[in-house]
């Protein structure tokens, strides 16, 4: 698998990534590419929009890194079917590019959030997830004031019909229900992807979950699940 990292002036989530991916994939790093870049590297596989606060979180989260000039090389290359992965302020810019629908508002406290959560596998029809067990539960950190993910009724469930909600918040038995919602998102959903299920966005982060020093491995099936699906 050869994966593209874009970094954009504010990630901070990037070498957490970097970790993440090579670790899956035999050793084999991803290439680093900047935000002011015109282009990504020929034989990619996989693009990665890592988490942070790209510009300050100013205007909108994620909307100006979405303008950036690499920006259209990764919306051209999604289009011809390069996988996606968008985690946190990534899954903020895939919304705000137009990869992933609906956006991601201030959660619902108002108040920064972060702390490990569960999530419940919705799908394991996925190169991203073929690893887990439809309904399973998974345990990784959330860090973010503005996870709160918005769509509208009719195109949830168009989500929904296509089997296309990746990740719920939920119980540590699988259960979902208002008090599991920590910030707000419509339907408990913490990611989503697109029609193709070829870009995944979720608010989480497993790539802080895939060392047993950072307290957990829960979210090594990800990545694993994509090194296998793409080697």
């Amino acid at each position: 698998m050869k994966a593209a990292l874009i970094t954009f002036p504010g990630s901070n989530r990037e070498r957490d990534m970097r970790l993440a991916l090579t670790r899956a994939n035999g050793g084999r790093a991803p290439v680093d590419v900047w935000h002011g870049d015109s282009s990504l590297p020929d034989g990619i596989d996989l693009i990665v929009l890592p988490g942070g606060f790209s510009y300050g979180d100013y205007l909108r989260c994620g909307a100006m890194a979405a303008n950036s000039p690499v920006m259209r090389e990764v919306k051209k290359r999604a289009d011809a079917g390069v996988r996606v992965l968008a985690v946190c302020n990534g899954f903020q810019i895939a919304c705000e590019a137009g990869l992933l629908p609906g956006a991601l508002m201030t959660n619902a406290s108002l108040k920064f959030i972060c702390r490990d959560v569960n999530l419940r596998i919705e799908t394991t029809q996925s190169e991203f997830t073929r690893k887990y067990r439809k309904g399973q539960t998974i345990r990784v950190p959330v860090a973010h004031h503005d996870g709160n993910y918005t769509l509208g009724a009719d195109d949830v469930k168009r989500l929904e019909d296509a089997d296309c909600i990746a990740f719920r918040y939920a119980d540590h038995l699988g259960n979902v229900d208002a008090g599991t919602n920590l910030n707000g998102s419509v339907g408990n959903i913490a990611g989503i992807y697109n029609e193709k299920k070829t870009v995944l966005g979720l608010m989480p982060h497993p790539e802080n979950a895939t060392d047993p020093v950072c307290g957990g491995t829960d979210g090594a099936g990800l990545f694993e699940s994509i090194a296998e699906s793409l080697s």
